[in-house]
């Protein structure tokens, strides 16, 4: 997509890229965002996050977009509470990749995300980690139970996670022994690595929004900052990485936008959207 030829969709990551560090959307990215809605626009938020997080974004942005959650596993519209479609790890993949964790990082904790119709739904409780599993993040609605119990169900992610390690390595580690069981990304560097079903990404979950609408990946931009945005930039006609992204991330990007504590966003969109 050139710069003169106006967007169709907007694909938006939350943390680091649409979020500030205060986990706020500043005034200015609210306007920019709003008047690409206005016009038109279609806005998709695309992110790691279940949809139970997407709350917050909800109330920052002032109205309910489409969100890819999970990295593309599950799209959520926030405006009926209702999960529109899910791709999970079955059973036995899931004691296939464990099997592997184990082996390859030792002592890693485990957890896996499930989902229901709604956001906080059936699969109750969502969020199920092995005992002792060493969060990297705050999360309040955790349940430990034992690795038989965690496998025991479809999943929309497994997560692996080892205190002091970096996600990186973990990885690179990981990506020599996973397979045909899933894709691996990680969307923080502090020793957590997240398994998706194979051929899953916030790509595949975007392109799952555009396609009913008549819109081609080269009529989207998209913005992120992690490599679980990558293949987003990557299939997007401009694939915009953030000030603050990771290294990877900026060397598939078409252009580098200023950091998300800086309106980064608000500054691409203001080329074809002017605030207010």
């Amino acid at each position: 997509m050139t710069n003169s030829k106006t967007p169709a969709l907007v694909a938006c990551d939350v943390d680091g890229t649409l979020f500030n560090e205060d986990e706020a959307i500043t005034p200015r990215t609210r306007d920019a965002v709003r008047a690409a809605v206005d016009a038109g626009a279609q806005f998709v938020v695309a992110t790691g996050r279940p949809p139970r997080w997407i709350r917050p974004v909800v109330d920052e942005l002032g109205f309910t977009p489409i969100a890819v959650c999970a990295n593309g596993a599950v799209i959520y519209d926030p405006a009926t509470d209702r999960v529109i479609s899910t791709h999970t790890l079955p059973v036995d993949t899931l004691a296939e990749l464990a099997e592997i964790a184990a082996r390859v990082i030792p002592g890693a904790g485990l957890a896996v995300e499930r989902i229901g119709a709604r956001a906080h739904d059936t699969a109750t409780p969502q969020f199920v980690s092995s005992p002792g599993y060493e969060h990297a993040w705050l999360n309040p609605d955790n349940t430990e139970v034992s690795i038989a119990d965690l496998l025991s169900a479809p999943a929309i992610k497994l997560l692996i996670r080892k205190a002091g390690a970096r996600s990186a390595d973990m990885a690179a580690e990981l990506v020599k022994h996973v397979g045909i069981e899933g894709d691996i990304t990680y969307s923080t560097n502090n020793g957590l690595v997240e398994i998706v079903p194979l051929g899953i990404s916030k790509a595949t979950g975007i392109e799952e929004v555009a396609k009913p609408l008549g819109i081609s990946s080269g009529e989207v931009v998209a913005f992120g900052d992690m490599p679980n945005d990558m293949p987003m930039l990557v299939w997007a006609g401009l694939g915009v990485a953030m000030g603050n992204a990771h290294p990877d991330v900026v060397a598939v990007a078409d252009e580098v936008t200023a950091p998300n504590s800086d309106d980064g966003v608000a500054r691409v969109l203001e080329r074809w959207w002017a605030r207010g």
